[in-house]
């Protein structure tokens, strides 16, 4: 078996599209090698900003030979039909195979070298890759014709057992040759084969393996901050992106002025990750004038001069950072949001100010009407009123990810209430699945009608999402509604028509990730009438826990069987049996209990009382369906006996439509 190497190095690659160049690389690679008949053992995919490198081990030394068969005509067809198919195949006659009266030309395809099948894939991988952008370079970038990479290739390693793979693409002929860190390596580094590739880039400070970076960079990082007494604030998407940057990352710390803690800690992280990679540090629990920035190179002194580098940039975000803090409060939020009415929300809506005004009156109303328990109404309305206020300010302007949360600090430092300025910090929140939800009850008014208020404009202009296009974050909105109201316990209407769908789509989302189903849900929702998200999750929690029950399981049995017959029938009504058998006697006795029952839990919002009394009627269904012939012979006895699945099947109803439950 052989062992292959490829490593496609070139000019710096963006940290954002390495992970997605690994999993491209390592798809192409497979699907060309499976195409060709190559099987293979593990395959490793790495990446630093200058290369691409995919390791493939056990492969054969060829291809086996493969039979191949082309379907002919059948035996005795016209002598034109014939002869056509032996042109095509360039076959005799008595070279073709028959089979069950079908001819067939048959041939024997001889296997490969597998090197010459890597020399074929190798360009054809390059010239294949679906680089999210690209670009061509060099005199050749003329044709339209020319090598495409994400920057310009410089050089190509192929190496099958030690041999190098002998392809080339663009001009770029494969070798053994590469080359390590931009300025702790010079000159040129022969690879003999697949054990020695990443020992050699490390002995030139390259480390290849990008998971190994991200391990280097988290532990330094943490050991950075921990020698000075400090707590890293981690986060990994800078710890993939720092090792996206670096070849031979070296963390270092470095302080900023303390004067710059005034600004929101949010603003600090955010300007250092952002704009410089940064992480920053913690400490007591409080942010500190820290920063952690990961070098490429091993400095002579240590990091001093990087550090110092690093601290003057930062500085100069900060003191723009700082600068936006203390104007934007040299202004009320009440002033700053009588700019939003310069900015159109949507031409068919109104400007900001226009939504402003909608959300701040349902937000009254919320409040006013109870359906937000134990929330200030004047509060609610003076929250909604400023809680976009931030989108003009200088701060907003330069991070758009703090809109909201600004609004919060801007309330906060002008002495509003701390209701009203959680609300104004809070009130996007749920942003997705896993984020807080809120349960202050100012705050729980405004992010209610801010959500609400969203939905029913752009339903009311016809701007609904289709398929996978939803331009105004409707179904996020529509989640985040469901969050809200169900933690909470909210007892309200969400609307009805396509907006009551809308919503019933949108709980199966989320409830699925809650392991309900989404056809008790459909169960639920096909009774109609049902707006109210508390009332209706219970109904399908006590339908799910029934369902799981042997009573449950036989009951839909039941219920489905009668469900059958009366649609096989066609049944409109009929009279009461005036001489029931047992079997039938005892299930008119247990409808008789158990549907009363049944329907005066529901109005009761008891429905595993509910449940428990469809549960009644397993053994009754089940006898009856035992012992009783439901199309007897006489038929005013089987129109009665229609008409009492009929009552069987109006009774399971009151609590859901069973023909909607799956199984």
């Amino acid at each position: 078996m052989s062992d292959f190497l490829l490593e496609l190095r070139s000019e710096e690659i963006p940290a954002r599209m390495q992970a997605g160049a690994r999993a491209d690389l390592e798809k192409l690679f497979r699907k060309a090698m499976a195409d060709a008949g190559v099987t293979l053992g593990e395959v490793t995919v790495w990446s630093t900003p200058r290369r691409l490198a995919l390791i493939a081990r056990d492969l054969p030394a060829a291809t086996a030979a493969v039979s191949e068969e082309v379907k002919g005509p059948r035996v005795g067809a016209p002598p034109q039909a014939l002869e056509g198919f032996l042109r095509k195949t360039g076959l005799t006659a008595d070279q073709l195979v028959e089979r069950d009266g079908v001819l067939f030309a048959v041939s024997e395809k001889p296997g490969r070298a597998t090197a010459e099948v890597l020399a074929e894939a190798i360009p054809a991988i390059i010239r294949a890759f679906p680089w999210p952008k690209s670009q061509r370079w060099g005199a050749a970038s003329i044709s339209t014709e020319s090598l495409r990479w994400v920057r310009p290739l410089s050089a190509i390693v192929a190496l099958l057992d030690g041999a190098v793979v002998d392809c080339e693409v663009g001009g770029i002929a494969a070798g053994r040759v590469t080359r390590g860190h931009r300025f702790h390596s010079d000159g040129e580094i022969v690879i003999d084969g697949v054990d020695d590739y990443a020992a050699k880039l490390r002995a030139a400070h390259v480390i290849v393996d990008h998971a190994e970076r991200q391990d280097l960079i988290r532990a330094a990082a943490k050991a950075a901050a921990a020698a000075e007494g400090l707590t890293l604030v981690e986060d990994e998407g800078l710890v993939i992106e720092n090792a996206g940057l670096t070849e031979w990352p070296v963390p270092l710390l470095g302080r900023f002025d303390e004067a710059y803690l005034e600004v929101p800690p949010e603003v600090i992280q955010l300007t250092a990750r952002t704009n410089q990679k940064y992480f920053v540090c913690e400490a007591d629990g409080k942010l500190a004038n820290a920063f952690v920035c990961t070098a490429n190179i091993a400095a002579a002194d240590g990091g001093t001069a990087i550090v110092a580098g690093n601290r003057k940039v930062l500085a100069a975000r900060l003191s723009d950072a700082s600068f936006f803090w203390q104007q934007d409060r040299k202004t009320t939020l009440a002033d700053q949001a009588k700019k939003l009415e310069r900015i159109t929300f949507h031409e068919k809506l109104g400007t900001v100010a226009d939504k402003v005004e909608r959300v701040a009156k349902l937000a009254e109303w919320l409040a006013s009407e109870g359906i937000v328990p134990n929330c200030d109404p004047a509060l609610a309305r003076q929250a909604a009123e400023l809680c976009k206020a931030d989108l003009v300010t200088e701060m907003v302007g330069e991070f758009p990810e703090l809109q909201g949360l600004m609004g919060g600090y801007y309330a906060r430092a002008e002495g509003l209430p701390d209701a009203v300025a959680d609300a104004i910090r809070d009130h996007y929140k749920p942003v997705g699945q896993g984020d807080d939800v809120p349960t202050a009850p100012v705050t729980v008014a405004v992010a209610l009608a801010d959500k609400l208020d969203t939905i029913r404009s752009f339903f009311g202009i016809d701007e609904k999402p289709t398929g996978s296009k939803d331009p105004f974050a409707l179904r996020r909105a529509a989640l985040g509604i469901i969050q809200i109201i169900t933690a909470n316990g909210l007892r309200m209407g969400i609307g009805e028509g396509d907006v009551l769908n809308f919503f019933a789509d949108r709980l199966k989302v989320q409830q699925k990730e809650a392991g309900v189903r989404h056809d008790l849900i459909d169960a639920v929702f096909a009774l109609g009438g049902e707006d109210d998200l508390v009332r209706l999750l219970a109904r399908v929690h006590a339908l799910q826990a029934f369902m799981g029950t042997e009573d449950g399981t036989n009951l839909l049995a039941g219920y489905k069987r009668a469900a059958n017959i009366l649609k096989k029938e066609a049944f409109e009504g009929g009279a009461v049996n005036p001489s029931p058998e047992p079997a039938e006697a005892a299930l008119i006795a247990a409808l008789d209990a158990a549907a009363p029952r049944a329907e005066a839990a529901v109005v009761a919002e008891d429905f595993t009382a509910a449940m428990a009394a469809l549960a009644t009627l397993r053994a009754p269904i089940d006898a009856f369906f035992d012992s009783v012939t439901v199309n007897a012979d006489d038929p005013a006895v089987r129109a009665a006996r229609l008409g009492l699945l009929s009552s069987f099947r109006a009774a399971v109803h009151k609590v859901a439509d069973f023909s909607r439950i799956e199984g």
